[in-house]
């Protein structure tokens, strides 16, 4: 509706300026008296009618495009936070005091020399505004604050990491230093996930929605939601490592391959299964334990059985024993990031022998 009575307006101001237009080109060339003559109320009418048309369908375009770029502006503005907002506008200051010192010299030259100086004040001051965003991760009002104090330490939280929930303990004991971010695409995945139809994917959905709630609820370690958007083009993953590298930022991850990836292009990760792993009490060659086999390992006559905790054991000669508790003693111990894995014999060297 509104949209349509600013159309009439726009043919409405066509109508007049037409009438007005018209008016003035009869009088300017004497032909004042035929203002009151139909050939002249006719061509009064004719162009009247011609501009409204022409600035009533004209303006409809102007109208749908002056509302499109509204809205880039508005969505852009949102996502520029006040902080990025002073530093910007030190940046155009910084930037115009430049240009005036430098352009005082230049103004006095004749003809071209407002042009050059305006040309100048306008691209120092776009280069302000663009090197000074370019820094503004180091805060600068923290930095002045502790007198050269170093950087904030980020850290950006993967989908695995919320997932797993382990990060909401390890966040309260304190260990963990800087501040946590969740970049938007994260959390745009965490709902989709949440919106799945398969039971299992919409349980993890929904529960790394619930560890971000008691993240972002805890006052003892708050989080910061990041506010970039996903692209649909590019992976989940590729879109936080190339954020972690813009925020100089390391990744709190569970997925290995993510890992990998990472360490090629140099960014740090912290594993939550390393820091486990480092944590659990290690089992050394020669230590004996009792364990149930539950399947066949994937070379020829082994068998496979858990801990309490789900570390995996590999045993020698013992698919035959397959839902047995047979006593064994660790021969090797292999940890990685995809998590440990323990190798062991049995502890009577008579047991293989049995069918």
């Amino acid at each position: 509706m509104f949209e349509r009575i600013l159309k009439y307006a726009f043919g409405l101001t066509g109508a007049l300026t037409g009438i007005t237009l018209v008016r003035f080109l009869l009088i300017q060339n004497g032909m004042k008296e035929s203002l009151t003559t139909i050939y002249g109320i006719g061509i009064i009418v004719l162009v009247s009618l011609l501009l409204g048309i022409l600035m009533f369908f004209t303006g409809g375009f102007l109208i749908r495009y002056t509302a499109d770029f509204i809205d880039k502006v508005e969505r852009s503005i949102q996502k520029i936070t006040v902080y990025e907002l002073i530093i910007g506008a030190i940046g155009l200051i910084s930037g115009l005091i430049i240009a005036n010192l430098i352009s005082i010299p230049i103004v006095k030259i004749e003809v071209v020399g407002v042009v050059i100086s305006i040309v100048i004040n306008i691209l120092f001051g776009i280069c302000g505004i663009y090197f000074a965003l370019l820094k503004r991760n180091e805060n600068f009002f923290e930095v002045l604050k502790g007198k050269g104090a170093p950087a904030k330490s980020y850290k950006l939280l993967d989908t695995s990491a919320i997932i797993d929930g382990r990060i909401l303990d390890l966040s309260r004991t304190g260990f963990l230093e800087g501040e946590l971010i969740v970049p938007g695409f994260v959390l745009e995945e965490l709902r989709h996930l949440a919106d799945s139809s398969d039971d299992l994917v919409r349980a993890k959905g929904r529960r790394g929605l619930d560890v971000l709630n008691m993240l972002n609820n805890d006052g003892k370690f708050p989080i910061t939601i990041d506010k970039s958007d996903r692209d649909p083009k590019m992976e989940v993953d590729e879109q936080l490592l190339r954020r972690a590298k813009e925020l100089n930022a390391k990744v709190i991850t569970n997925d290995f391959n993510l890992g990998k990836v990472a360490a090629i292009r140099g960014i740090e990760i912290l594993n939550i299964n390393d820091l486990a792993n480092s944590m659990k009490p290690i089992a050394v060659s020669g230590e004996e334990m009792t364990i149930r086999i539950v399947k066949e390992g994937k070379e020829n006559g082994q068998g496979v059985g858990y801990l309490d905790d789900g570390t995996m054991v590999v045993v020698e000669s013992a698919c035959k024993f397959k839902g047995q508790l047979v006593d064994v003693i660790v021969t090797s111990v292999l940890q990685t990031s995809a998590g440990r894995m323990i190798f062991a014999k049995f502890k009577n060297a008579n047991l293989s022998l049995v069918k």
